[in-house]
């Protein structure tokens, strides 16, 4: 599913071989030389690495650690004045009032939610760390609450969206204005850490990719969408889609399961590894999909989730298709391709500026 970790395509241009204290290459037929990794001396050492290109690649921001701390506060700022305004707009319009907090006493909500999210909004603004980690907690908190209550009444559910929003943005500006970053590094520790796959047959790793695809997929495109569908509709959120939008989801989910297997099949057989980042592929390789675009499963994924939404009719299947993507992109695909970078060199460097991320190229590698 779109944002799994490990989903990176595993590709090099053809004949190149690659020199380095932890790379070696052996020759394949074809002529295709094969990078492969030699794990580090210890599990120790490797472990140091990881969190070192983690935290490198987290910090590659481009900007200076007090722009990210200014950007962080603004965004409180912002948020403090459309929460007045918000508040404003309760006061004055049954229309706002409605859709936003239902039947719940506005009065009662605005004694806690005034200083803790608009006042908190500007005190975490003018520097107050604890006053920021309160907004999020508090906007956290809101969203979840308001959320049961949206699904038990059907009513309020432009609210939930509006405090889901202010709770993903009040959190992400907390970080920044404390460590001047988003710590995505988080993302691949524990069970989700990067490791090589074990040296087994190919068969096995077959075998481990197709049991990942029936969990992945099972929850990413039946539970979940079928989750959201359920609340799009408590919520009363529901927007209509044409007549031949589910007909036409069937085919593009069809179309991009099977460049999912197809990039699958490519990273067990060839890169001698699973999608999952701890069993990663071993060998950087051209092979499949892999040719074309170096991210071809992250790319079925985004829009096989999008074609799930077609075929339920749901707008919230397809924004949480299409927020996988941006996820992906931007948290773990930075770190992912730090990974292929420090395992595999100036072998994944140059696949990278042959070979487009989301686009296809079919131009010869």
């Amino acid at each position: 599913m779109a944002g799994r970790p490990g989903s990176t395509g595993i590709a090099c241009p053809a004949r190149r071989v690659v020199s380095g204290k932890s790379l070696a290459a052996a020759p394949h037929a074809g002529a295709v030389a094969f990078i492969h990794w030699k794990a580090p001396g210890s599990v120790a050492a490797g472990r140091a690495e990881q969190k070192a290109f983690a935290r490198d690649a987290g910090r590659d921001s481009g900007e200076s650690v007090p722009q990210w701390i200014g950007w962080g506060r603004a965004y409180f700022a912002l948020q403090s004045l459309a929460g007045a305004l918000w508040w404003a707009a309760v006061a004055v319009s049954p229309t706002v009032r409605t859709a936003t907090l239902g039947n719940l006493d506005p009065a009662l909500v605005a004694v806690f939610d005034i200083p803790l999210f608009v006042v908190g909004s500007a005190a975490a603004a003018a520097g107050g760390r604890a006053a920021a980690a309160v907004v999020a907690a508090w906007s956290t908190i809101v969203t979840i609450a308001l959320g049961a209550y949206a699904t038990v009444t059907m009513q309020a559910g432009t609210g939930v969206l509006i405090m889901a929003a202010a709770a993903a943005g009040s959190t992400a500006a907390l970080c920044l204005a404390c460590w001047g970053r988003i710590p995505v590094e988080w993302i691949i520790r524990g069970p989700f850490a990067f490791r090589p796959a074990r040296q087994r047959d190919a068969r096995f790793h077959v075998a481990a990719t197709f049991g990942q695809i029936i969990i992945f997929w099972g929850f990413f495109l039946g539970l979940l969408p079928l989750f959201l569908d359920f609340l799009e509709r408590r919520w009363g959120l529901a927007a209509d889609f044409p007549q031949a939008a589910g007909a036409a989801g069937l085919v593009i989910l069809v179309l991009a399961s099977a460049l999912g297997i197809w990039s699958a099949i490519s990273m067990s057989t060839v890169g001698k590894g699973t999608p999952l980042p701890a069993a990663m592929a071993t060998t950087l390789v051209v092979a499949g999909p892999y040719r074309w675009i170096r991210n071809p499963m992250a790319v079925a994924g985004v829009v096989q989730g999008a074609a799930v939404g077609f075929m339920l009719h749901s707008w919230f299947v397809v924004g949480y298709a299409v927020l996988g993507s941006l996820v992906w992109n931007y948290a773990v695909r930075p770190l992912e391709e730090a990974d292929l970078k420090a395992r595999f060199g100036s072998a994944f460097e140059a696949y990278r500026e042959a070979v487009p991320c989301w686009l296809p190229s079919f131009r010869r590698v």
